[in-house]
C-alpha cells in the first residue's frame, strides 16, 4: 500500500482524496510541517510515499504519471511529489531544508535564513538557488514550483539528470531530460535555454504539445506526440522545447507549493526527480478561487482517458505497427487492464502464440503454413499490447523487463526453426537450416550495431554532425519519416512480411526475402552511422567506453593479449584490428573447410587481434563497430563450419549454439541499458568469451571431422552448457530486487 500525505487542510469540495485513493494511495492529512514529518515517520520504510498540495487541481492521469510509475526513485509534477523507499532518507533531509509556507526558512535554504517562504512568493534575481544551480535569469535553475513570474524560465534544478547511468549511479531510472515550462500567461513554451519554443502570438487558451506544437481546446497531441502522429510513452525523455511537465492550466499563474520546493531540494541532493511530460493534461496549484475555477474548466475540457490511450502507444513505431496494429491494440490493452490482466501475462500469451505458430509451420503443410502466418500476426498484436498495457496502467516490473527484453528474440528465432523443420517435412524435403541460421546471425548482428552505436553516443558531449542535421531536416517531412522507418525493416514490417510469405510461398522464398531485406536494412543503417561517426565531433564518456568494453564480451585469451599489448588509444586501430581478425577467421574457415586445421590457426590469430582491439579504451569515432564485428566473426564461423560439415544435424545444433550465445549478448545489452552493467566477469570468463568459443568450435571441427555425429554432439553439448550457465545467471539477476525495470521506449528497430 502506498501513502499520500496532503500537506495542508483539503479544499472544500475537492475530489483530490478520492482521486488518490483510486490510484491505490492511503490518504492522510497533515496541517503543518511537523504533521508532515510525523505522518512520514509513520509510513513503513518499504512503502512508496507521496506529498501532495491540498490545493492541487488536475487530471487523475497526471497524478498517475507523476506518482505511480515504479521506474523512478523520485518523481514530481506541479504540486505533487513521490519517492520510493531508496529516496526516503533524501526526502527527510529535503523536508528539513524546505521552509513550510508561512514559516521561516531554515539556514541555508533558498532565500536565506531571514526570508519567509510565503504562498505566491517570487524567486527574484539574486536569490540563492539549490546547490549546483543559479537563480534568476542568469542561466541557473529556478526551484520548481517557486513563485512564477511572467517571463521567468522554469527549469528542473540541476538541469538534465542522467538518471540510470550505470557508471556508479545507484539510480535505476532513465534520464528525465531538461524541464521546460509554460509562461504563466500560457502563451509560450520556453526551452532550457530560455528561448521561446513556439511562434509568438499564441493565446493563453492554447495548450502546448511536445516540440512546441500548439493545439487549442484540448486537441493537442498526446504526451510525447511525434509530429508524425506517433506518441511517446509516459516517462519518455523530455526534449528541449517540449511541453512542460506539470504545466498549469491556461490563464493561471499558480500558487507557491511546498511540494515543489521539496522536489527542488531532492534534485539539489543529487536524487534525480523524474518529471513526466503531461502535454494537455492539467496539473495546477491555483492561487485563488478564480484560478481554481479556471483550472477545473481546463480539466473538464480534456478527456484524460483519451490522452491515456494515445500515450499507451510507443513513440517511433514503424508504419505497419502505427497504422495496422496500434489503432486497435490499445483498446485490447485497456480491456486487459480493466480485467486485471498484467503485462507479463500478455507477454507470456504472445510467446505461447508464437510457439504455436512455429509448431504449425513445422508441419510442412499448406494449412500449417497459413495458420502459422495468422498466428504470427496475432502474436505480434499481443506483443504490442503488453507494452501498451504497461504504459496504460504503469505496470512496469523487473520480471516484465526480462520477459520483454528476451521473448521477442525467442519468438522470432523459434519461428525460424519451425520454418526450417517445415521445409524439411514438406514435399521434396528442402533443407533450409543454413538460411535459417544465416537469418538469425544477420538479425542479431543488426541489433548489436544498433545497441553499440547508441551506447557509444548515449551521453557524448559535442554530439553534432552534418549527417545528423540532415536527418533532422528530413524528419520534418512527413513521408520521409515513414519511408526511413520502413527501410530499416523494424519488427512490425519484418513479421508481417514473414507471415504473408509463409502463408503463400515456401520457407526457402521466405528466408531469401528476409535475408535480402535485412541485408539492405543493415547496409543502410550501418553506412549512415559510420558517416555520422566520421563527421561528428564528440567526446566519448567513460560510461560509453565501459559499455562498449562490456559489449565486446572478451574472454581470457583476449584479456591476456590486451595486457601484453597495452597501448595508447588510436583513432582507428581498434576497428581495424577487429576487421582484420573477423576477415581472417571467416576467410580461413571458408577456405580451409571442415576438418582442416587452417580455421584453428585463423581463430588463434583472431583471438590475438581481438585482444589488440581492446587493449586501449574504445574512444575512437568508429570503435562502436568492434562489438558487432566480433559477433559476426563468432556466429559466421559457426555457420560456415556447420554448413561445410555435411554432418547430419550439425546445422540445427549450430542454430541452438548461436541462439544460446545470442541470448547471452542480448542479456548483456539490457543489463547495460538498465544501468547495472554487464553480467559478472566470472560468467564471461567461464563461457570463454567470443574468441575462446571461436577457437573451441574450430578445434572441435578439426578433431571430430572423421567421427560420425561427433561434431554435432560437440555443438549440442556446448550449446546446452552455455544455455544452462547463462540462463541460471540471467534468471537469478532479472528476478532479483536489484534488477532494473527496463522497457524499450527508444523506438529503435527490434
Amino acid at each position: 500500500m502506498s501513502t499520500a500525505i496532503l500537506t495542508g487542510v483539503p479544499v472544500a469540495g475537492s475530489s483530490l482524496g478520492d482521486d488518490l485513493r483510486s490510484l491505490g494511495f492511503d490518504v492522510r492529512t497533515a496541517a503543518d510541517a511537523a504533521g508532515v514529518t510525523e505522518e512520514l515517520a509513520a509510513v513503513p520504510a518499504h512503502e512508496r510515499v507521496a506529498l501532495v498540495d491540498p490545493r492541487f487541481v488536475g487530471h487523475v492521469h497526471a497524478l498517475r504519471l507523476a506518482l505511480t510509475d515504479p521506474r523512478f526513485p523520485a518523481a514530481a509534477t506541479r504540486g505533487a511529489l513521490t519517492v520510493q523507499p531508496e529516496a526516503r532518507t533524501a526526502l527527510t533531509r529535503a523536508l528539513a531544508a524546505a521552509a513550510y509556507p508561512g514559516e521561516t526558512a531554515p539556514a541555508g535554504a533558498a532565500g536565506g535564513p531571514e526570508r519567509a517562504a510565503v504562498p505566491g512568493a517570487d524567486a527574484r534575481d539574486g536569490d540563492a538557488g539549490p546547490v549546483g544551480g543559479d537563480a534568476g535569469p542568469s542561466g541557473g535553475a529556478v526551484a520548481s514550483g517557486a513563485g512564477h513570474r511572467p517571463g521567468a524560465t522554469v527549469r528542473a534544478p540541476g538541469a538534465v539528470h542522467a538518471s540510470g547511468e550505470y557508471a556508479g549511479s545507484p539510480s535505476r531510472t532513465r534520464p528525465s531530460g531538461a524541464a521546460t515550462a509554460l509562461d504563466p500567461s500560457g502563451a509560450t513554451a520556453l526551452d532550457s535555454s530560455g528561448t521561446a519554443a513556439t511562434a509568438p502570438g499564441l493565446s493563453g487558451a492554447a495548450a502546448l504539445g511536445p516540440a512546441g506544437t500548439a493545439a487549442a481546446d484540448g486537441s493537442a497531441p498526446a504526451p510525447g506526440a511525434h509530429p508524425s502522429g506517433a506518441t511517446a510513452a509516459p516517462g519518455a525523455t523530455a526534449a528541449p522545447g517540449a511541453a512542460a511537465p506539470g504545466a498549469a492550466a491556461p490563464g493561471t499563474t499558480g500558487a507557491h507549493s511546498w511540494a515543489d520546493d521539496i522536489a527542488a531540494r531532492l534534485d539539489a541532493e543529487g536524487v534525480p526527480v523524474h518529471r513526466p511530460e503531461l502535454g494537455v493534461l492539467v496539473a495546477a496549484v491555483p492561487a485563488d478561487a478564480r484560478e481554481r475555477a479556471t483550472a477545473a474548466d481546463a480539466v473538464a475540457a480534456v478527456d484524460d482517458e483519451r490522452v491515456r490511450l494515445r500515450a499507451a502507444v510507443k513513440s517511433r513505431d514503424g508504419f505497419f505497427t502505427a497504422f495496422c496494429i496500434s489503432p486497435y491494440s490499445r483498446y485490447i490493452a485497456r480491456w486487459c487492464a480493466r480485467r486485471g490482466l498484467t503485462p507479463n501475462q500478455v507477454t507470456t500469451a504472445s510467446l505461447l502464440t508464437a510457439l504455436i505458430a512455429a509448431a504449425c509451420a513445422a508441419t510442412g503443410t499448406r494449412p500449417g503454413f497459413v495458420s502459422a502466418g495468422v498466428l504470427l500476426i496475432a502474436s505480434f498484436v499481443l506483443d504490442c499490447t503488453d507494452g501498451q498495457l504497461a504504459r496504460y496502467s504503469l505496470q512496469y516490473s523487473t520480471l516484465g523487463a526480462w520477459l520483454d527484453a528476451t521473448f521477442d528474440r525467442a519468438k522470432e528465432y523459434a519461428y525460424y526453426a519451425g520454418l526450417a523443420l517445415g521445409a524439411a517435412r514438406a514435399g521434396g524435403g528442402d533443407d533450409v537450416w543454413a538460411l535459417a541460421l544465416g537469418a538469425m546471425v544477420l538479425q542479431t548482428c543488426r541489433h548489436v550495431v544498433d545497441f553499440a552505436f547508441n551506447e557509444a553516443n548515449h551521453d557524448a558531449t559535442g554530439n553534432t554532425s552534418p549527417t545528423a542535421a540532415l536527418s533532422g531536416r528530413l524528419d520534418s517531412v512527413g513521408w520521409t519519416v515513414w519511408a526511413r522507418r520502413m527501410i530499416v525493416l523494424p519488427i512490425g514490417e519484418r513479421w508481417a512480411m514473414i507471415a504473408v510469405l509463409t502463408a503463400f510461398t515456401t520457407p526457402r522464398i521466405t528466408f531469401y526475402a528476409l535475408l535480402v531485406g535485412c541485408a539492405l536494412a543493415a547496409c543502410y543503417t550501418t553506412a549512415g552511422r559510420v558517416l555520422r561517426s566520421l563527421t561528428r565531433r564528440a567526446e566519448r564518456t567513460d560510461r560509453a567506453v565501459r559499455a562498449l568494453a562490456e559489449l565486446t564480451d572478451s574472454g581470457p585469451l583476449a584479456e591476456a593479449v590486451a595486457k601484453a599489448a597495452a597501448r595508447g588509444a588510436g583513432s582507428y586501430l581498434a576497428p581495424l584490428s577487429a576487421v582484420l581478425g573477423a576477415a581472417a577467421v571467416l576467410a580461413g574457415t571458408a577456405a580451409g573447410g571442415f576438418g582442416s586445421w587452417l580455421p584453428v590457426g585463423c581463430a588463434v590469430l583472431y583471438a590475438v587481434l581481438a585482444g589488440v582491439a581492446v587493449a586501449a579504451p574504445l574512444k575512437g569515432p568508429l570503435d562502436w563497430l568492434v562489438p558487432p564485428l566480433f559477433r559476426a566473426a563468432e556466429y559466421g564461423t559457426i555457420l560456415i563450419l556447420a554448413a561445410r560439415s555435411e554432418v547430419n544435424g550439425a546445422l540445427p545444433a549450430a542454430f541452438g549454439l548461436v541462439a544460446a550465445v545470442a541470448y547471452h549478448h542480448y542479456d548483456t545489452v539490457y543489463r547495460i541499458r538498465g544501468g547495472t552493467g554487464a553480467p559478472p566477469r566470472r560468467l564471461v570468463r567461464a563461457i570463454g568469451g567470443h574468441e575462446g568459443r571461436t577457437v573451441v568450435v574450430t578445434a572441435a571441427a578439426a578433431l571430430l571431422h572423421d567421427q560420425n555425429q561427433g561434431f554435432t554432439i560437440a555443438l549440442t553439448a556446448l550449446a546446452a552448457a552455455l544455455a544452462l550457465a547463462v540462463l541460471i545467471e540471467s534468471i537469478r539477476f532479472w528476478v532479483s530486487s536489484g534488477a532494473p525495470a527496463v522497457h524499450d521506449e527508444t523506438g529503435e528497430p527490434a
